[in-house]
């Protein structure tokens, strides 16, 4: 296979990848596997939460691709597909768990708009506490800001998280 058919390949997944994490967001981490999901939405304690299991189940396809594209004969293309899958989930965790949640402390403060659109929209998702009712599943794609917001009102605002500091049980 030619280096050219191979990035093409890599990079379509890339992008395919967004349409996947979108799916698997919204109706699997939100639907059956809440279980393991649930830990993102709630204060961690720790380092690690439920949830980062989540990464290697998304990891194992990666693998598996590579190793059978690079030393086990499988169609050439596999490589570069499992590559595109690791690279979206290099981008993922930059973004997701190092610029949006922190979790490895850095001094980056965004600047541009769509980066500042995705971290909004990130945190919109997560204001609801529930396994219904949240708002923008994409990561390297987003609705604007106030369209989430519009539609957490129109939704009433149900399940989302009262603000620190406010006594639930007096609203």
């Amino acid at each position: 296979m030619s280096w050219t058919t191979g990035l093409a390949l890599f990079l379509v997944t890339v992008i395919g990848m967004e349409g996947f994490a979108y799916v698997a967001h919204r109706w699997v981490m939100h639907g059956f596997g809440w279980f393991l999901h649930e830990s993102h939405h709630r204060a961690r304690p720790g380092n690690w939460e439920l949830n980062d299991l989540y990464a290697v189940i998304f990891a194992v396809p990666s693998f598996t691709l590579i190793l059978g594209g690079a030393q086990l004969g499988w169609w050439p293309g596999c490589t570069w597909i499992g590559a595109g899958i690791a690279a979206y989930g290099a981008i993922y965790f930059g973004f997701h768990d190092v610029i949006v949640h922190r979790r490895i402390a850095t001094r980056y403060l965004p600047r541009s708009s769509y980066m500042k659109r995705i971290i909004q929209a990130h945190r919109l998702h997560h204001i609801v506490e529930t396994k219904h009712g949240t708002v923008s599943f994409g990561f390297l794609w987003a609705p604007k800001p106030e369209a989430l917001k519009a539609e957490l009102k129109r939704r009433d605002h149900a399940g989302v998280r009262a603000p620190v500091g406010v006594d639930t049980a007096a609203r």
